[in-house]
């Protein structure tokens, strides 16, 4: 069932199709559910207010609802685009109450959001060599947990996993990734603190092509843009894969921290300009009601979301799906 059929079957009142769904994949539904709990109520609080005082439409309502959507954390360039799409949409539908203003912001959030494409959370899979992940971020946005929880997914499902300890520049980061590699039961390979971590790439991609494994997960060090040193650091680092793997690396995975909000969105943009950014993770989506800053990526950015952190547990992290994040988000508005 599609994003918009589970929307109208809830404004229709037909629990029992959702709930039947709901059992059938019971546990995803339960961490989005779960996960979002703060952003889901942050947004349906701003919503429902706002259209508690809905009277009539006019330029007032929609300067208004552009309010509603950026005390949301929805961002200025996606609720422009919302606002946009409404006000024809709006007078289009003849919609002349709060219930019916409701169903038509949902449907062109889930149009703005989805644009028509399908499987973007899939990763790429290269064939008859390893794939090879990329992972950057700052500091403190918990890029060495998501490698070790997307390690344990990956071995879930009968692949043969390598991590590299790209991070020789943190105190204590390639121990934090060898624990993780214990944890999970998957090999690392790492050299010294404060050595070069392009050896540490080139050792890996070398083990992974003779030993045939499926997927080779690089953590980097944390960097900003303006952090000439590191930047270059990493532009080193592609130009060793590129070498070894002739196409690069398979997806270059940008992790960001949910509850920073719309800087996390500044930082997707930082590291847009100097890196080829294929897939973003946001985690600890759970402790923040700040979540709508993935609309803004999306729109923004054309970034597609891979996986989310709902949570600390290792199957916590799970693949970005737009019909569950969008409906979770606006579950409590369709009450």
């Amino acid at each position: 069932m599609g994003l918009f059929d589970r929307i109208k079957r809830a404004f229709t009142g037909e629990d029992a199709v959702i709930k039947q769904q709901e059992q059938e994949t019971s546990i995803v539904i339960d961490k989005y559910d779960q996960g979002m709990q703060k952003t889901r109520k942050s947004f349906s609080d701003h919503l429902n207010e706002f259209l508690a005082d809905f009277r009539t439409i006019d330029e007032d309502f929609f300067d208004d609802l552009e309010e509603t959507f950026i005390s949301s954390d929805v961002g200025f360039e996606m609720t422009l685009a919302i606002t946009d799409a409404l006000r024809d949409e709006v007078r289009l539908k003849n919609a002349k109450n709060a219930h019916d203003v409701k169903q038509v912001i949902i449907e062109k959030m889930v149009d703005i959001y989805e644009k028509g494409e399908d499987n973007l959370a899939t990763l790429a899979k290269a064939e008859g060599r390893p794939t090879v992940l990329l992972f950057v971020g700052v500091n403190g946005v918990g890029k060495t947990t998501t490698i070790g929880k997307i390690a344990w997914r990956l071995k879930q499902e009968g692949h043969s996993v390598l991590l590299a300890a790209g991070d020789t520049f943190r105190a204590g980061a390639i121990q934090q990734l060898e624990i993780w590699g214990e944890r999970v039961g998957v090999p690392v390979v790492s050299g010294k603190e404060g050595g070069d971590p392009s050896s540490v790439v080139y050792d890996a991609i070398k083990k992974a092509k003779a030993e045939n494994i499926d997927y080779l997960l690089i953590d980097t060090a944390g960097r900003l843009q303006n952090k000439v040193n590191l930047m270059k650091e990493l532009e080193k680092m592609n130009r060793i894969i590129s070498r070894e793997i002739e196409t690069g690396a398979d997806e270059t995975l940008l992790v960001l921290d949910a509850t920073t909000g719309q800087n996390a969105l500044v930082q997707a943009k930082q590291f847009k300009e100097t890196i080829d950014v294929t897939g973003l993770i946001l985690t600890k989506l759970d402790g923040t009601a700040k979540g709508g800053v993935i609309l803004s990526i999306r729109h923004e950015m054309n970034i597609p979301v891979k996986f989310i952190g709902l949570g600390e547990k290792m199957d916590d992290l799970q693949p970005f799906d737009s019909t569950q994040f969008i409906f979770g988000l606006v579950k409590d508005s369709l009450k």
